[in-house]
């Protein structure tokens, strides 16, 4: 299997596994609703406007910005993607990450360029797909979806803390995220941890 098809394949089956789980938590529950796996791994479902991990850019206007930088970076990214694959020197894990990294921001522009188009809200009932342009907002501008909430430790900061969170609860981890995110997270993480044995042939170079 040459480089291009198995980037192909890994960003297939992230997209497939990430969407049919957005699609099921859409049309099956409503915001805010959740249940629980373990004690330790809810099924919460919520929704965000901006980045990874609940994070956004405030408004109209930012969400607008970010889903046009998210179209131009997943651009750059594929093309990036591309050029690596037709490199003999490239190693098999350097396009693992890069294709993790380009099929989690494709899942993550979906929802927000789609979602809206064809999806009723999810306030107190289940969304239902509805034909394109009558759904809750216009084009670029749907809500992302997220479900996997890992409450892993909670407790109280103690007394000694500053007076802004002494003795308050906390939640870690708190973000709620999905499958898009994770495969992100888990394509940059690799490339920071292995970056001397994925780009040993630049140095080479130099």
């Amino acid at each position: 299997m040459s480089k291009l098809h198995k980037s192909l394949l890994i960003i297939g089956v992230i997209l497939i596994i990430d969407q049919v789980l957005k699609i099921w938590i859409k049309t099956n529950m409503t915001l805010g609703q959740e249940f629980r796996i373990f004690s330790w791994f809810i099924i919460h479902f919520v929704e965000n406007d901006g980045m990874a991990f609940g994070m956004a850019l405030p408004g109209n206007y930012g969400k607008l910005i970010l889903s046009i930088f998210r179209v131009i970076a997943v651009f750059a990214i594929g093309y990036y993607l591309y050029r690596l694959t037709q490199k003999k020197e490239t190693t098999n894990g350097l396009i693992i990450c890069m294709s993790l990294i380009f099929a989690g921001a494709i899942g993550n522009i979906i929802d927000s360029a789609f979602y809206g188009l064809i999806f009723t809200e999810s306030y107190m009932q289940a969304a239902t797909f509805v034909p394109p342009g009558q759904g809750y907002a216009s084009f670029l501008h749907g809500r992302v979806v997220d479900m996997f909430y890992f409450p892993v430790i909670t407790g109280r900061y103690p007394e000694w803390f500053p007076s802004g969170i002494a003795g308050k609860s906390f939640i870690f981890f708190r973000p709620v995220f999905n499958i898009a995110d994770s495969s992100i997270t888990t394509g940059i993480i690799a490339l920071l941890v292995f970056q001397k044995r994925f780009f040993k042939h630049e140095g080479a170079k130099q």
